[in-house]
């Protein structure tokens, strides 16, 4: 059986549509009139979303919270800005917590996370190299062939 909230169809978002969170790009800043069919008109400041069918009817919260995550109080600025749409159960109405939609600023991307340690080979010990024991003796041998040439006998 349905809820009443899903029985009423509206031409703007509801809490029920936004759920825990949706991001959503702004798309414009216009008023609709919100009345109901046949009342006086009722014309409140709205959003449009890129990815959504339906506006958001802006409270006065909201829109401070807008200003705020787009950085301005030009609504022109706020075009192409990316914000969470939310549902928050702590909204009042007429003295009753009902509910309803919240703004938020995205979160920041998770940062990449950080490049895995090059691969060193194992720590060596003189006790993982045969014969270890001959190089205090081999080295100056060597380096003697090196700079002297072949030893005759």
């Amino acid at each position: 059986m349905p809820k009443i909230s899903e029985m009423r169809e509206s031409k703007f978002l509801k809490k029920e549509d936004v759920g825990r969170g949706l991001l959503a790009t702004i798309a414009s800043c216009q008023q609709h009139n919100v009345a109901m069919e046949g009342a006086a008109p009722d014309n409140k400041w709205t959003l449009s979303f890129h990815e959504l069918d339906k506006p958001l009817v802006l409270n006065s919260t909201n829109i401070q919270l807008c200003a705020q995550i787009c950085g301005s109080e030009d609504t022109d600025d706020w075009t192409g800005k990316r914000i969470v749409l939310y549902t928050d159960p702590n909204v009042s109405y007429a003295g009753k917590l009902v509910g309803g939609i919240r703004v938020r600023k995205p979160k920041p991307s998770a940062a990449p996370p950080p490049p895995p340690p090059v691969a060193t080979g194992p720590d060596l010990t003189d006790d993982d190299i045969p014969f270890a024991w001959m190089l205090p003796f081999l080295v100056p041998m060597a380096f003697a062939l090196h700079f002297f040439g072949t030893v005759k006998v």
